[in-house]
């Protein structure tokens, strides 16, 4: 596992932004230049016990990084947990896995196939949570797991990588607002995701986000090269709490829409 917080997360951004050519766009609009703040990464996995959720954490949790949050999604069959450093200038980070049981026979089969095919040497390996896919997947299995679950789909056809970074509206120059953030987006050309309107929370629960739709790209599967939406970019204002800190955790029910970013019917 890396030893260096620093470049782990460089490692991560640079396989993030293969999936996701339009970030370098979002930091020309909106950084001038000067480097932007990464308020957090998400991966997503399943809970099975080789890769869940525990598995993955080992990787931050092994540089200093602790469990700050329990987060559970009922609709998509989702747990997540956050994670923070110390050094509070450090990426929080946010894990979901999938409830793979709670599924049709069929996606349990199809996951449980999936996942054997990983060495579970591999998830301990300093690359492996920007390793990419670990098996073989056909076209129709891809099509199969997103008629059931689009998160599943995203997680067979791209493994193991950040799904999403996210600018820090705090730490970004010239800019006081999520609104004026996103309309400034939208003026470049880029579709924002509005399930739940653009911007999802709001002061009173001390967070506001609002993320582009993904990127779409060619996923090359066993028979077929397929362009579905990889990957997309966050942004994320947060409010003081009452001690005058900056609040720090999520809000499931904004979390929630985030999600479905990638989502294929959309955009």
């Amino acid at each position: 596992m890396h030893t260096d917080i620093n470049a782990l997360f460089a490692d991560l951004w640079q396989d993030y932004i293969k999936m996701t050519p339009s970030a370098a766009k979002v930091h020309a609009l909106l950084g001038h230049g000067e480097p932007i703040i990464n308020d957090h990464i998400a991966l997503r996995t399943f809970n099975i016990d080789k890769v869940n959720l525990d598995v993955l954490a080992k990787h931050f949790t092994s540089l200093g990084y602790v469990a700050c949050g329990d987060y559970k999604f009922e609709q998509k069959k989702l747990i997540a947990k956050h994670f923070e450093h110390p050094d509070s200038t450090q990426p929080k980070v946010f894990i979901s896995e999938l409830l793979v049981e709670e599924f049709s026979p069929a996606l349990q089969e199809t996951i449980q196939d999936l996942i054997a095919q990983v060495n579970v040497i591999a998830t301990t390996a300093d690359n492996f949570i920007y390793s990419g896919r670990h098996w073989s997947l056909d076209a129709q299995t891809y099509e199969d797991l997103l008629a059931e679950s689009e998160y599943a789909a995203w997680v067979a056809a791209f493994g193991y990588r950040a799904n999403h970074f996210t600018v820090s509206i705090n730490h970004l120059n010239g800019f006081e607002t999520l609104e004026a953030v996103n309309d400034k987006l939208k003026q470049a050309g880029f579709v924002l995701n509005g399930s739940g309107g653009e911007i999802k929370g709001s002061p009173e629960v001390l967070l506001e986000q609002s993320s582009t739709m993904a990127d779409k790209m060619a996923v090359e599967f066993n028979d077929a090269t397929v362009e579905i939406p990889s990957c997309f970019y966050e942004f994320a204002l947060r409010y003081p709490m009452a001690n005058g800190e900056l609040y720090t955790g999520f809000v499931a029910a904004s979390a929630d829409k985030i999600f479905e970013s990638t989502n294929v019917n959309k955009a």
